[in-house]
C-alpha cells in the first residue's frame, strides 16, 4: 500500500513538474501568449473570444480550430496573420481546453 502511495505521489509530482497537469484555460492561454492578441469581449490584434464563439456557434469545430491555432494563418477575421502555436507553447490538452472555453463564451 505504501509503495502505491509513494508511486502515485511521485507520478503526480512528475506531471506537475512537466506542466502536464492542465492549468485553467485562461492560465494556459496567458502562458502561451494568446492574450497578447485576443481578449474576452473586444477585438485587439485578433478577434475576441466572443466573436470567435459567435462565428462558430453550433458547429463541431474544436479539432478544426486546434489545427488552425497550430498552423496559424489569416483571412477568417481579417488580413492580420496569426502566428503558428507549437506544442512547446501550449500542449494539446491545454489547447483543447482553451478552444472549448472560447467556444462557450
Amino acid at each position: 500500500m505504501n509503495t502505491r502511495c509513494i508511486a502515485l505521489a511521485a507520478l503526480t509530482l512528475a506531471f506537475a513538474a512537466t506542466g502536464a497537469l492542465a492549468a485553467t484555460p485562461e492560465e494556459a492561454m496567458n502562458k502561451a501568449g494568446c492574450l497578447a492578441c485576443h481578449t474576452k469581449d473586444k477585438k485587439l490584434v485578433g478577434p475576441s473570444f466572443k466573436d470567435i464563439a459567435a462565428k462558430y456557434k453550433g458547429q463541431d469545430v474544436v479539432a478544426k480550430l486546434m489545427d488552425k491555432v497550430r498552423k496559424g494563418g489569416s483571412g477568417v477575421f481579417g488580413p492580420i496573420p496569426m502566428a503558428p502555436n507549437t506544442p512547446d507553447k501550449i500542449n494539446d490538452a491545454d489547447l483543447k481546453a482553451a478552444v472549448e472555453f472560447i467556444l462557450k463564451r
